[in-house]
């Protein structure tokens, strides 16, 4: 069976974006692929200017999610990449044989280095700790999405450059598994959804906040009366339709919107309606985890527990195919010089 691995970054509790994005996938993919190893990349935020207890608090935060949203500590390793040293370590010997050029050619470099008078080099080496992060546990698969592609790629590359070079087919050539979801946009439907931007919906707040969000929440701009037929391919709304309501009602929301059936408030309300069948377990769970925090931290220990236990082993093995391993005296052919 194929291993998966996948990582996010700690941004707090989880908001529809990254929970339809990423995390709905894990969860079912945790069914189909035993053993699945998932991560909170804390290392990955801290490449730029952050607070520290902005960051023990979106660690906590999402790592609370993840086991509400439906991450299963009996189907799948959920851990901090922090506990688990052995990123860092393979990151490194990992820089020794990856390309300068080839990381400032990677497009989110290039995009956020632009806007930064400092560049800091984990800026650069970031997509090398990505490869880390995914090889370190010898994946044959990861659950991305098409803006990850790249990254994956460059881990692709790297696991084929040490294969070469210490003539081992010991590393995988990871292969994406795209997200069946696409990119979701904002409420205001003018970019991806991002706390940063204030566009979100969080799976842990109420009916009623939600319906506070959805009912001004930008839909067809072209559609200005009720009366005036809608375009349900264009409406962000109806795209978080395809994502909780079911197939039936989908296609009868789309025959109302484009027929003018319905109004953009009748669409809402019944995506409200999805929304809260979906999102209100969860949010059962996240309050029971808030008032059980050991099970989150006994979740994580056991995560990084067993991921130290896989990684551990990779580690020893290419310490010893790189001529790192510990020595038991000197080399015979230096020992007979």
């Amino acid at each position: 069976m194929a291993r998966i691995f996948s990582g996010i970054q700690p941004s707090g509790e989880l908001h529809i974006g990254n929970y339809l994005g990423a995390v709905k996938n894990w969860v079912r993919l945790q069914d189909t692929h035993p053993g699945a190893i998932y991560c909170v990349v804390d290392y990955h935020a801290i490449t730029g200017t952050y607070d520290t207890a902005v960051l023990r608090a979106r660690r906590w935060g999402m790592a609370k999610s993840l086991l509400a949203a439906g991450v299963d500590p009996s189907k799948a390793a959920l851990f901090m990449q922090s506990d688990v040293p052995a990123h860092t370590e393979l990151s490194w010997l990992f820089t020794t044989l990856t390309p300068l050029g080839d990381l400032e050619r990677q497009t989110q470099f290039k995009d956020k280095s632009s806007k930064m008078e400092s560049i800091p080099a984990g800026l650069l080496m970031y997509p090398v700790l990505q490869a880390a992060d995914i090889l370190l546990y010898r994946a044959d698969s990861v659950p991305v999405g098409e803006d990850q592609v790249q990254h994956l790629e460059l881990a692709r590359d790297t696991a084929r450059k040490w294969n070469a070079k210490f003539d081992q087919p010991y590393f995988p050539e990871p292969k994406p598994l795209l997200t069946p979801t696409r990119r979701i946009m904002g409420l205001d439907g003018q970019a991806k959804m991002s706390k940063s931007l204030g566009n979100t919906i969080a799976l842990h707040e109420t009916d009623e906040e939600i319906w506070a969000k959805i009912r001004p929440a930008v839909t067809d701009p072209q559609r200005v009366r009720k009366s005036d037929p809608g375009r349900p391919e264009v409406c962000n709304i109806f795209q978080l339709h395809k994502a909780f309501s079911s197939d039936e009602t989908q296609t009868h929301v789309a025959q109302q919107c484009s027929t003018a059936g319905w109004g953009c408030m009748d669409c809402k309300k019944v995506l409200l309606e999805g929304m809260v069948l979906e999102l209100t377990p969860i949010r059962r769970r996240s309050e029971e985890l808030d008032a059980e925090p050991a099970r989150v931290l006994d979740a994580l220990a056991d995560g990084a527990a067993t991921a130290r236990a896989i990684a551990g082993e990779t580690m020893r093995e290419v310490r010893g195919y790189m001529g790192l391993d510990v020595l038991a005296g000197p080399p015979a052919a230096v020992a007979s010089a």
